[in-house]
């Protein structure tokens, strides 16, 4: 049954990297135009959300989601979620109903097609560079302004597959606290085993989500980002641990 499985993962690994690359350069003529002014970034949204959920069904995917407390529109967030697998990106835009940048690492510039729509539509970040992490704050005031909502993965990186949280990191949370907007912990249940990095891994079927009961940061200070942080992390831990063991 095993060896069945593989045979299947041969071809539906490559038939994920066709539609994830193919999708993106048939759109781009048209993203060329959407991603070069900002007042388009809802168009471009919207687009990407598509996209998302396209990528999600082909592979055979499905979103089941679960909701604390309800996502307001025409209100700016710092969506947080924890980071395991390729498809975090699109299942997190199958998520969200809010226009958001996400922040991510400077190194997705290097992919193929993908990588200049990210330079032209995220916040890119090298974390190693203190101007680099300078230069975040001031990209993410002004989409924050514009009415935008921030989208991060605070581990930073992807963790080794028998890392089930990494710790987080500092960024999210200052920015959250700095711009006084909620902080939206969703925890990813099934992203590590339907789709990981390991090649002959993963199966078509459900993606559960949880989007907890917002953090709100009105009136914190950076003195609070640590406690803010912790509660972030300890709410996605202990869901991901409870799912292991029930």
């Amino acid at each position: 049954m095993e060896f069945l499985k593989n045979v299947f993962r041969l071809f539906w690994r490559p038939w994920f990297y066709a539609w994830v690359f193919f999708t993106i350069l048939f759109a781009l003529p048209i993203l060329i135009v959407v991603i070069s002014f900002d007042r388009f970034y809802k168009a471009f949204f919207k687009i990407a959300i598509a996209w998302g959920k396209t990528i999600l069904f082909v592979m055979g995917f499905k979103p089941v989601v679960e909701t604390e407390e309800e996502i307001l529109p025409d209100k700016s967030y710092l969506f947080i979620a924890n980071h395991a697998s390729l498809i975090d990106v699109m299942l997190m835009l199958a998520v969200m109903k809010n226009p958001a940048v996400f922040v991510g690492k400077k190194e997705v510039r290097k992919i193929p097609v993908f990588g200049y729509v990210a330079r032209k539509t995220s916040i890119l970040v090298d974390r190693s560079d203190a101007e680099s992490r300078k230069e975040v704050y001031i990209s993410a005031q002004e989409k924050l302004s514009q009415g935008l909502s921030i989208a991060i993965f605070p581990e930073g990186l992807v963790p080794p597959e028998n890392i089930l949280l990494s710790d987080f990191k500092n960024g999210a949370f200052r920015l959250a606290i700095e711009h006084q907007i909620p902080i939206v912990p969703m925890t990813f249940y099934d992203v590590k085993k339907r789709f990981s990095w390991t090649f002959f891994s993963g199966w078509p079927g459900k993606l559960r989500v949880k989007i907890h009961q917002f953090i709100q940061t009105e009136g914190l200070t950076l003195d609070d980002m640590e406690a803010t942080k912790e509660k972030a992390y300890t709410i996605i831990h202990d869901e991901l641990v409870k799912d292991m063991n029930g």
